[in-house]
């Protein structure tokens, strides 16, 4: 498995985990308005994940 690398300086990890964070919960907005989609249960399961390796890769200091 390969090791993270350190995140170059003009890239924050926190910021790109707070910009996953909204979008998630925009579609979980939206899914509670127009009901159960496949497409938007498959959107925020994807964001789920990448907020999860986020978490991960910065040891959790998000």
């Amino acid at each position: 498995m390969p090791t993270p690398s350190e995140p170059k300086p003009a890239q924050d990890p926190a910021q790109a985990a707070e910009h996953v964070a909204n979008a998630h919960q925009l579609l979980k907005e939206l899914q509670q308005k127009v009901g159960n989609h496949p497409e938007l249960g498959e959107a925020i399961t994807k964001l789920e994940m990448a907020l999860n390796i986020l978490a991960i890769q910065t040891g959790g200091l998000l």
